[in-house]
């Protein structure tokens, strides 16, 4: 990091300019001071080069992976010389025989700073802790320079990310972005422009310079907003509620939370308007003024976020108790023991829009980005995809209360859903006081308070309390016992139980924490943990825990001991088994779309037939889509929905499930391509794991992002998620040229031809299932194959080991649900990104 008379002599000596489009450059600060950026740069071997701003020239390291958001993952950054800030324009093609020869993509950019305390000459001392606001790496990030060994000449550096509410375990950034952050061009794109004439107009020279400093500025909130709609400030709308569960929902379909210990609130912004609603609509604006006037400097657009307001204990955590205290003192300001927290963990409205109907992880994008530069006591609330279990585990060993799960696909809905569950380490209920006994110590005004819950119309009793209170509990309760005391009890008890009780009016709600009710339906254990102010008596009733969502179906599965595959000896009920254990992972590819069924009712080796029409025979929970057909007639196609639709497919016999590549409600918009690698016979399986690399190199070449799936039969699926806008033309346009491109540069390994004759001796790209009408076996769905295989998605560093395309079958059903949460497959099969423009 030593300083020299020109600290670019070294970049300008590598180069020679009138070869290179590269700028020569002088050292000089940009607008904003503090830019950097990060360069995909495609040479003798793909790196990654981040580049940050510091006295005048862009400090510079090639990473050689890509930055990861997952703080567990580490990569090596090698330092380079120093560039010129006019670099971080540069988006082209440096010529094959100069230094650093290849395509150069602008893959980010943003500004960044050193964390409050630091400074960028901590380089000196091998260590940078900093702060990136950019359109793809946000967020606290760490580089530290590794010790020399003898000989070594690079110097090297490791790069990670911290952990904060920008990063994402096992999240794979650079697979999924593959798109300049500057024009939207893939590596491809840029390559073939010889001339940069395709860089937009504005975007270069200082222009460029000055564009980053002003577009980063904004994403990192250090300019006011000046996007408030003229839509009024947004009125209180009923939360959505979740269903109490035993276990905790498992596959990639679910997104799990902390389950806050505090209080439901919803806030309405607009700029320095604000107000906070409880749950059922009680304005608490001037009961939590600090935090009003943390959410109203934030200058919010006119915006309904849903969260939870908390305080925490002396270790940190949100507890419930601790809140009670704070907002009975009336401070909630934000000194060391009366700080108040909000949680945002939804988004509603947003600049007049509904967001409602949208699927759970898009409003949660959508939260991310109004949100991503708060400051405490403004909090973004994290998650986690699939691994729920895991986080379950670590909020329970901190004593914390439990965890919310969500459905990602999920609407938000106004009432209690399944499609929100929790499960709550601990049990705690809230309970309607309705009495008290006298306590024979003269510091207790009361020994132990009585508790019911509405049941079938009528308060119910539910036995005693009597630990938990604090000195301030008794202060608190004594006069509001005082003033709703009456004659007669409210509920029916025993003269055992009503001996020495001075009876209350049924107003009051406490929430408690108990070891279990007993046989009779008592609290058993139970500690009072503070008065609920948000929650009327009359809505108090027993929560009681519903069936966890993938264990739901309900069907009724006839001649379970039917053999089915013969060979393996698996039954009709092994495979029912199967496809409720996998139902939750299954759906988010196989729901809520047209599919064909693939029937063997007696067995896979008797007579099977494909069935995509509704004969209505299946059942109430598989539905009928009538969709025009060539002719012009109108048929009803089959769909399902949730895993008793699965199930009762299953009980009519169905192995296999082939769904359209696009969804029920927009069966002309196609939001998947699938290419079927389907060799010759005499072509081996390590043969077929090439070819799908290879598809999935020359689609990122394109800008798309591809996953790989193990068919269960002979080949590999290659799988491109797409956004639904464009038609079905376009698409199996695409993919015929595509697979006819691939051909024709290697025709001795692969064909787009399906003849069986021009596919001897190789690999034949089946782009036909991406066609209006056609279909492709979903992942996680049976085979009616030998041995009972499923199709199961798989990681690109997998492939290499798999020895063929039937490594799981239907026994494997609890691996296929762990390896869906694992870090390996997080995210997959779902990408944002259009149909590339060739």
């Amino acid at each position: 990091m030593s300083k020299s008379a020109d600290p670019l002599a070294t970049y300008k000596a590598k180069r020679d300019f009138k070869r290179t489009n590269e700028p020569s450059g002088e050292a000089r600060s940009s607008e904003a001071g503090n830019i950097f950026v990060v360069q995909k740069h495609d040479a003798t071997r793909l790196h990654w080069d981040l580049r940050l701003e510091v006295d005048g020239v862009l400090k510079s390291w090639a990473v050689t992976k890509g930055p990861s958001l997952d703080p567990e993952v580490k990569r090596l950054a090698v330092l380079t010389e120093d560039h010129p800030m006019s670099y971080a324009e540069f988006e082209g093609t440096i010529p094959k025989d100069e230094y650093g020869g290849g395509t150069v993509m602008i893959w980010d950019r943003g500004i960044w700073s050193p964390i409050t305390g630091k400074s960028a000459k901590d380089l000196e001392k091998g260590h940078l802790h900093f702060t990136l606001h950019g359109e793809r790496m946000k967020g606290e990030w760490l580089l530290i320079r590794l010790k020399k060994k003898p000989g070594e000449k690079r110097e090297n550096w490791l790069l990670r990310k911290l952990q904060d509410g920008h990063a994402k375990e096992g999240e794979a950034l650079v697979e999924r972005a593959l798109t300049s952050v500057l024009t939207g061009r893939s590596m491809a794109e840029i390559s073939s422009d010889k001339g940069g004439e395709y860089l937009p107009a504005g975007m270069k020279g200082d222009a460029f310079l000055a564009h980053i400093g002003k577009t980063s500025s904004r994403n990192a909130g250090k300019e006011k907003r000046d996007n408030h709609s003229s839509a009024p400030l947004p009125k209180f709308r009923k939360p959505q509620l979740a269903t109490l569960v035993d276990d905790v929902p498992t596959g990639n379909s679910w997104m799990h939370e902390i389950k806050f210990d505090g209080y439901r609130a919803m806030i309405a912004a607009k700029g320095e308007q604000v107000r906070i609603y409880t749950r059922n609509g009680k304005d608490w604006t001037d009961k939590v003024a600090p935090l009003v006037a943390a959410l109203a400097a934030l200058d919010l657009p006119d915006c309904l976020i849903d969260g939870e307001i908390v305080a925490t204990d002396a270790k940190g955590n949100p507890d419930f108790s601790t809140l009670q205290g704070v907002l009975k003192r009336g401070h909630g300001s934000q000194g060391k023991d009366d700080a108040l927290q909000f949680h945002a963990f939804d988004l509603l409205e947003l600049a007049g829009e509904d967001l409602t109907a949208l699927p759970n992880i898009e409003r949660k994008e959508r939260l991310e980005a109004l949100l991503s530069t708060t400051e405490p006591p403004v909090f973004l609330a994290d998650y986690v995809i699939g691994a729920g279990e895991k986080l379950y585990k670590a909020i329970c060993g901190l004593g914390q209360e439990g965890i919310i799960s969500k459905k990602m696909d999920a609407p938000y809905r106004h009432a209690r859903s399944k499609a929100w569950v929790k499960v709550k380490c601990t049990r705690r209920q809230e309970f309607v006081i309705v009495g008290w006994k006298e306590s024979s110590a003269r510091a207790r005004p009361f020994s132990s308070l009585l508790m019911a819950q509405h049941e079938g119309g009528e308060l119910v009793y539910k036995g005693n309390v009597g630990t938990g209170f604090a000195g301030d509990d008794f202060d608190e309760l004594g006069p509001k016992f005082a003033r709703l005391e009456r004659k007669t009890p409210p509920v029916k008890v025993d003269k055992a139980s009503a001996r020495g009780v001075t009876w209350i009016t049924p107003k009051l709600v406490a929430e408690v924490a108990f070891a279990e009710f007993t046989a009779d339906g008592n609290i058993r254990h139970g500690s009072y943990l503070g008065l609920r102010r948000d929650k009327a008596a009359k809505a108090v009733k027993p929560e009681k825990a519903a069936p966890t969502p993938a264990a739901e179906g309900g069907v009724e599965i006839s001649s379970r001991e039917r053999l089915i595959f013969p060979d393996s000896r698996q039954t009709k009920g092994d495979l029912a088994d199967y496809y409720a254990a996998v139902a939750d992972i299954m759906l988010p590819f196989a729901g809520h779309r047209p599919i064909s069924l693939v029937r063997c009712p007696q067995g896979r080796a008797r007579k099977c037939f494909f069935q995509k029409h509704d004969t209505g025979a299946f059942g109430d929970a598989v539905h009928h889509i009538p969709i025009q057909e060539k002719g012009g007639g109108t048929a009803d196609y089959i769909s399902v929905k949730d895993a008793r639709g699965i199930l009762q497919c299953v009980q009519m016999g169905t192995i296999e499930f082939h769904p359209w590549a696009s969804r029920s409600d927009s069966v002309d918009k196609p939001d998947r391509m699938i290419f079927d690698l389907d060799p010759d016979e005499s072509v081996d399986f390590d043969s077929v794991k090439s070819a799908a690399r290879t598809i999935r190199d020359r689609l990122a070449d394109l800008g798309l992002t591809s996953f790989a799936m193990l068919s269960g039969g002979k080949g590999v699926h290659v799988i491109v998620p797409l956004t639904p806008d464009h038609s079905w033309d376009a698409h199996k346009d695409f993919a015929r040229r595509f697979a006819e491109a691939v051909s024709l540069v290697e025709p001795e390994r692969f064909t787009a031809t399906m003849s069986k004759t021009k596919r001897k001796g190789s690999i034949f790209i089946d782009w036909l299932r991406n066609q209006r009408g056609s279909t492709a076996v979903a992942p996680y769905s049976a085979r009616a194959r030998s041995g009972a295989p499923v199709a199961a998605p798989i990681a690109w560093n997998e492939l290499t080991s798999m020895k063929d395309a039937k490594a799981f079958g239907i026994g494997d059903a609890q691996q296929l649900i762990d390896r869906s949460a694992a870090k390996s497959l997080a995210g997959w099969g779902f990408a944002e990104q259009g149909l590339p423009d060739i």
